[in-house]
């Protein structure tokens, strides 16, 4: 077959036979190996040689190439490669594959020569239809060569380019940080002229008090730095700063309460205290202190007002005492948000419990240090009363 064609640099452009594939360098008109017409204008009669016989053998150009006009680049080529390019238009004529793209196209070796395929890309959305190319909305769209990439891959099928990192890591964002189910919210209830004030909990912590982040400065009740909400875990915490008048939350059916424990009920305070134990023996001399005659009691409710001092106290006869506006043991008819039976309080075996009797306005407890918030508690703070709202499906 002869000595083997020189190797082709990354910058040469050549012409494919379409015949037997035989790689000819630009200008050739003719194949030399089956000889095949290379030229790309239509019309040439097929086995002209290209080439006519001058006088001394010499051979003469063809006039046809000369005075023919050139094709369009738009026109398609007459044979499945790039054929008949002329040296000062390599580009146009190739479409997507320059000059510099040649030593990445496929070759086959035919005897001693190298052939170099150039094949037109083909459309990647040709032939789909009209649900076909709805579907490509699923995936990613290679921006170099349009192929749409399966989820999940890093690469494009089809010409290898990477997937954007910014494609692969992507993550749905909220429109606002208000849909962030982690982030809480604290809806005012009763605030004294700023009643449904919404408060978004996107900070670390959340100073409360007559300064700090939520600002009650019109309250005589709140101390100048009272609770503080904080995330734990993800879950909202609220704790009491060493407040003079507390943090009382909500409760929900029956919860357990020691001695000394203080809650809310309506507009009043009531702290639990266990029966004092007995001090009627004699003194000295033998003489007893005269006062009221005693009965067995649990325990005793102490009212408390406002300024510290104590208000009612009144002990329970049997093993509870229920609280309300009427038929109770403890009625408060002129307390407007206090509920007909409002709560309870029992002994149960020496063991306290506190009942609230689904009271319009609720029960509420005075934490020691810090409670764990859920969607929908409240919580009172000074004559402030706050709603908790968790961004949950």
């Amino acid at each position: 077959m002869g000595s083997p064609a020189p190797e082709l640099s990354t910058q040469e452009i050549g012409i494919c036979c379409g015949r037997c594939e035989t790689y000819s360098t630009v200008g050739t008109l003719v194949c030399a190996e089956c000889g095949n017409d290379l030229a790309i204008e239509a019309g040439r009669p097929s086995g002209s040689s290209g080439m006519s016989a001058a006088a001394g053998g010499e051979a003469a150009p063809d006039p046809r190439r000369m005075t023919q006009p050139a094709r369009s680049i738009h026109e398609e080529p007459t044979s499945p490669y790039i054929t008949g390019l002329d040296d000062d238009e390599p580009d146009r004529r190739l479409g997507v594959y320059g000059s510099e793209n040649l030593s990445k196209q496929p070759s086959v070796e035919r005897g001693s020569e190298r052939n170099v395929q150039l094949a037109r890309p083909a459309d990647p959305l040709a032939g789909l239809s009209e649900e076909e190319l709805m579907d490509q909305a699923k995936h990613f769209v290679c921006t170099s060569c349009m192929t749409p990439v399966p989820t999940g891959h890093k690469f494009c099928g089809r010409c290898g380019a990477e997937v954007p990192p910014e494609i692969l890591k992507l993550q749905v964002q909220f429109f606002s940080e208000m849909q962030d189910p982690e982030k809480a919210r604290l809806i005012l209830i009763r605030g004294e002229g700023m009643d449904a004030l919404s408060y978004h909990l996107k900070l670390e912590q959340h100073i409360v008090g007559r300064s700090g982040q939520l600002e009650f400065p019109d309250d005589p009740f709140i101390s100048p730095k009272h609770a503080n909400f904080f995330y734990r875990d993800s879950k909202l915490v609220v704790r009491d700063e060493g407040s003079l008048n507390g943090v009382y939350l909500r409760i929900r059916g029956t919860v357990d309460l020691s001695a000394g424990d203080t809650f809310l009920a309506g507009e009043q305070v009531f702290r639990l205290d266990p029966t004092p134990k007995a001090a009627d023996a004699a003194d000295g001399d033998g003489t007893f202190f005269y006062s009221s005659p005693k009965h067995p009691t649990a325990f005793r409710l102490v009212q408390l007002l406002e300024g510290g001092a104590t208000g009612m106290t009144v002990c329970a006869r049997g093993n509870s005492l229920q609280i309300g506006r009427e038929n109770g043991d403890l009625n408060f008819p002129g307390d407007v948000y206090m509920s007909a039976q409002h709560c309870t309080v029992g002994d149960e075996g020496g063991k306290f419990t506190l009942t609230d009797h689904d009271s319009r306005n609720g029960t509420y407890v005075r934490i020691k240090t810090e409670a764990t918030l859920g969607h929908g508690d409240y919580v009172f703070i000074g004559r402030k009363l706050l709603r908790v709202e968790l961004n949950v499906n």
